[in-house]
């Protein structure tokens, strides 16, 4: 019989371990303490798309969050 953690890692055979319903609730819990963190679902600029721009895009914009722009609008 093959032994999963000499398979895959400890860590892993834990996670397979898991029913469906468990991995969710964790994937879950993880995500709450990744955006708690700071992190954001904002998309990183990918630099082989066609529509890439590496002078439109900043990683410092104005309200400090990477992939914003401020947009100024003329009075009509």
């Amino acid at each position: 019989m093959v032994n999963m953690v000499e398979l895959v890692g400890e860590e892993w055979a834990e996670w397979y371990s898991l029913t469906p319903q468990q991995r969710l609730t964790e994937t879950l819990r993880l995500w709450d303490a990744y955006l708690a963190l700071g992190g954001t679902l904002d998309p990183e600029p990918d630099s082989q798309s066609p529509f890439y721009d590496a002078d439109e895009w900043s990683s410092q914009s104005a309200d400090g969050r990477p992939g914003m722009r401020a947009v100024r609008r003329s009075s009509i």
